[in-house]
């Protein structure tokens, strides 16, 4: 699957037995230990994300990586944990983009490294939402799309989707569910 625009939600599960097969360890600060799953990404999105990270270093904006691939496994156990504690929030497995090596969820120092709303009031939250499809990323789950997406709003979760797409969608507004209906 080097389909970037490919989608990944609640109607559109990956099998149980996907694993990307280029993954590699991102070169971007990340507070997960070395060695992580949590630290890979799909190769173009890996690159992407460094270039990505560069810029931000060189704009004093502190972004930090927080997790990037997650196996279905992962993502299973990710998700019985959130139905015991009755959150909805949490992808089913074979719904999770992280399982596609596309997707990062970044934060910042300002939320103590949290996957919160807030982020997005943050310099790095700002600067991500502007910066992000220059090099090929989008916001996945943006505000009031949550009708749409399946999922509420993550400000901190990108998707690499290439840059012409990337663009394209935050140029318009549109959501990859709107993408693909088009």
């Amino acid at each position: 699957m080097a389909y970037y625009p490919v989608l990944v939600n609640r109607s559109h599960l990956l099998p149980p037995d996907y694993i990307p097969d280029d993954l590699e360890e991102a070169g971007i600060p990340f507070c997960a230990p070395p060695g992580s799953e949590k630290r890979l990404l799909r190769k173009k999105a890996s690159k992407a994300a460094a270039r990505l990270f560069t810029q931000a270093a060189l704009d004093k904006i502190g972004l930090v990586g927080i997790s990037g691939y997650r196996s279905y496994r992962r993502q299973d156990e990710l998700y019985k944990d959130a139905l015991r504690r009755k959150s909805s929030a949490v992808a089913p497995p074979g719904a999770s983009e992280h399982q596609t090596g596309f997707a990062l969820d970044l934060s910042c120092p300002e939320v103590n490294l949290k996957l919160e709303e807030a982020f997005a009031c943050t310099s790095e939250g700002k600067w991500l939402e502007k910066h992000a499809p220059l090099y090929g990323f989008i916001i996945r789950y943006p505000q009031n799309k949550e009708i749409i997406t399946g999922f509420p709003w993550e400000p901190w979760h990108i998707r690499y989707v290439g840059e012409p797409l990337a663009l394209y969608l935050s140029m318009t507004g549109l959501t990859l569910e709107e993408y693909h209906k088009l």
